[in-house]
């Protein structure tokens, strides 16, 4: 039977993959249209052709809609007869229960969207982190500082393990001039964390553990490398301020949000007590 089934299928894609696939018009009778009959459910071609990607090729498209057919003719033995099995009272009230839910929800993100201010100052970011610093811990090391990568034959390279040495406004001027003409990379991140992780790529053999006020220097037949670390948290650390700030906002919101819910609803609560709408019986009451 199944041998039948298949070859049923094949057959009749077989015929009509190219009229399907390139030139599928729906008719207005369904029965014209029609490829398959389970009882009173029909498969159009219309229906087949919008569920095949149009970039399948012809061979693609054959497996796809034997599948699909297949598919669909499952899906209407089983809906046919769990129609005749199911408690459709029970069916029911979960769909209404799901139509309740769904329109709060929406109703919910349309006051959300038209009268919560989601604009959030900086002093109330910084407040929320001070305040809950504890929870925005670091999973991998950050490190200030900068990282040059020069060809081996690149002169004075004393003076920039000089001026990587001891960091300041002139000795990054320097480094910046002399990278523009030597430099094979030079990454400055002084004024912003870096996470340690991504110099793995591109420094040979890292410290496990980057010290900071420390230069870490390297050589092999190409290249020289300079890593000056001024500044290192470690993982486990608490995370800086600006380092977390993405996720302080995003926490800060979604607390504004439930408090914002927690106080409409409260609000339209107390409205329709007091303007009769709610009745309780037998001295029932809610606070």
């Amino acid at each position: 039977m199944q041998k039948k089934l298949n070859k049923g299928i094949s057959f009749l894609w077989s015929g009509l993959t190219g009229i399907c696939l390139f030139a599928c018009t729906p008719q207005s009778n369904p029965k014209i249209d029609a490829l398959v009959q389970v009882n009173k459910h029909i498969l159009t071609r219309a229906e087949l052709d919008e569920s095949l990607p149009s970039f399948f090729t012809p061979e693609d498209s054959t497996l796809a809609a034997e599948y699909f057919i297949r598919t669909w003719i499952n899906d209407c033995l089983l809906y046919d007869i769990a129609q005749k099995n199911i408690d459709k009272n029970a069916i029911n009230q979960l769909v209404e229960n799901y139509r309740r839910s769904l329109i709060i929800y929406q109703y919910q993100e349309q006051l959300i969207n038209e009268k919560l201010v989601q604009d959030i100052s900086e002093r109330e970011l910084l407040k929320y982190y001070e305040e809950n610093k504890e929870i925005f811990k670091l999973d991998k090391p950050l490190i200030k500082g900068l990282f040059l990568r020069i060809p081996i034959d690149a002169p004075d390279i004393d003076k920039v393990r000089t001026w990587c040495k001891n960091i300041s406004d002139a000795g990054i001027d320097n480094l910046e001039k002399y990278s523009i003409k030597n430099a094979a990379s030079f990454d400055y991140f002084e004024d912003h964390w870096m996470d340690f992780n991504e110099l793995k790529n591109t420094y040979p053999n890292p410290p496990e553990i980057p010290q900071k006020n420390t230069l870490y220097e390297q050589t092999d037949d190409k290249y020289y490398y300079f890593l000056k670390v001024s500044e290192s948290l470690l993982s486990g650390d608490n995370a800086p301020f600006q380092y977390a700030k993405p996720t302080v906002r995003e926490l800060l919101i979604n607390q504004k949000k439930i408090e914002f819910l927690r106080k409409t609803e409260e609000d339209l609560y107390n409205k329709a007590l007091n303007s009769g709408q709610i009745t309780f019986y037998n001295e029932t009451r809610m606070n």
